[in-house]
């Protein structure tokens, strides 16, 4: 931008309400031209603590079951194991319209606030459970306050100037698949820590009472934290007082970066569901959500299956090990990478080549189990981090089309359907996930595609579905 231009966007910008936060943010962009440093580490800390508590169970699951003896035979944990972690996706589901549109009346930051408090609550109170019921119920109720992934999409949007808001949404789903990663780690790690460390804490402490309660624990720690540092965010949402008309008409024209009309009227708005650029991303991203959500259940219960199953006989140390390890190199590929790849290749691109790259991928995993030791652990860590790593690229080419095809006054309610139907997708998809284990461990001597071998083939297949999606005349763009 020129000398001029930066003049002119000042003499705009200063016409704002002066009590509107939102105006109050415009003004900062246009005056900080600097990298947002400060920005962007409050997004990664807010979705991170928000994705933790989803899947950090997953490595424990399986033990958790157990030991709460609701499954008569071993063959039937996977299947109880299902419900539990579909249990927070449907009670995400019920209500992230409703999270939606509480952001765009009261704003992003009430939000935000009240999700993090709720994974300080609820998570803390999982790792208490004492029954299969009561794991269930906390982790619903967890999902239905779960409106902080909500409003931190939209608040990712609108916080950043234009030329960093691909950055600023790709560090949303970067810190969310992170968190997708480091969760299960943590959860391998310290669970059951009287077992493992049976010389710090013994089997008639509180830890030893209860020995999921420790990762939970950590993670509500850090999600507290994360919370306080949130009421001092700014608010993004414009407010401005209808009395006073010559102020609001003075913002017309700077809301062009929001994708408003700008012709000293506003554009009115049709109906989020007939925006197909809106909807057909999300249809996209929720086949490949339930793609993910299954393969992050199944890769966890196969792994630590015994190998009469088809599994690999891990430990959740060795799980844990084989996560943390995935999720830390895709912090560095994903903030470089795919910037890099946006702008060579364009969303829609990268989305569709990380799809098809994912398919063959995922075909050589059931024969992982012919190798052992360290080249298993080899060929496990390169898998894993390849696998996540396109799922990646994939989530955050298709956010950022969904958010690029709404204007803010609307950029809430889309999010809040995108939570919807995601949350969905995601809620089939560790059902799916444990019944086809629970399934594939009865068919171990098939004929046809056996044992593991039908639940990757069935993974493959809703990926080649998504892949269709990010094609013509499905999937356009705003």
């Amino acid at each position: 931008m020129g000398e001029n231009g930066e003049e002119e966007s000042m003499e705009r910008v200063l016409k704002y309400h002066p009590n509107c936060p939102g105006c109050k943010v415009d003004l900062y962009k246009i005056s900080n031209k600097g990298y947002p440093f400060r920005e962007l580490t409050f997004i990664w800390i807010v979705v991170l603590s928000c994705a933790l508590p989803i899947v950090s169970l997953f490595p424990y699951l399986y033990f958790m079951i157990r030991d709460l003896n609701i499954a008569k035979r071993e063959e039937d944990i996977g299947y109880y194991a299902g419900f539990v972690g579909a249990s927070y996706m449907l009670g995400r589901a019920l209500v992230s319209i409703y999270w939606g549109r509480m952001a765009d009346r009261y704003g992003r930051k009430p939000v935000i606030i009240i999700g993090l408090a709720t994974v300080v609550i609820f998570n803390t109170l999982f790792g208490l459970n004492l029954s299969y019921w009561m794991a269930i119920t906390t982790r619903f109720l967890l999902g239905c306050f779960s409106g902080a992934l909500v409003a931190i999409r939209a608040y990712a949007t609108e916080i950043f100037r234009e030329e960093h808001q691909a950055l600023g949404l790709s560090t949303v789903t970067t810190a969310w698949g992170i968190g997708l990663i480091i969760g299960p780690a943590i959860g391998g790690f310290l669970v059951q820590p009287a077992e493992k460390y049976p010389n710090i804490f013994s089997k008639n402490s509180f830890l030893g009472r209860f020995p999921y309660f420790l990762p939970c624990l950590c993670i509500s720690a850090m999600a507290f934290v994360v919370l306080i540092v949130s009421c001092w965010c700014p608010e993004t949402l414009h407010n401005h007082n209808n009395s006073n008309s010559e102020s609001i008409e003075s913002l017309e024209t700077p809301l062009l970066l929001d994708g408003n009309s700008g012709n000293g009227k506003k554009s009115s708005k049709k109906s989020l569901l007939k925006n197909w650029p809106l909807m057909s991303a999300i249809i996209a991203y929720c086949v490949f959500c339930l793609h993910d959500m299954a393969y992050s259940e199944i890769f966890s219960l196969w792994a630590v299956s015994p190998k009469k199953f088809g599994g690999l006989s891990y430990s959740t140390e060795q799980i844990g090990e084989v996560l943390a390890i995935s999720g830390f190199s895709m912090i560095i590929s994903q903030t470089f990478l795919y910037p890099y790849l946006a702008k060579l290749m364009g969303t829609i691109l990268v989305s569709r080549v990380a799809g098809i790259l994912s398919i063959p991928l995922l075909a050589g995993y059931p024969f992982l189990i012919a190798f052992s030791g360290v080249t298993l652990w080899i060929l496990l860590n390169v898998s894993s981090l390849l696998k996540n790593a396109l799922s990646l690229l994939i989530c955050t080419s298709l956010t950022i089309m969904q958010n690029r095809a709404v204007d803010q006054d609307q950029r809430g309610a889309a999010n809040g359907i995108a939570m919807t139907t995601m949350s969905l997708a995601k809620a089939v998809g560790p059902s799916i996930g444990g019944v086809m284990i629970s399934w594939a461990q009865t068919r171990l001597g098939a004929s046809i595609l056996p044992g593991m071998q039908m639940v990757f083939f069935i993974l493959n297949v809703i990926e080649l579905i998504g892949v269709f999606m990010t094609f013509k005349p499905f999937l356009t763009t705003p």
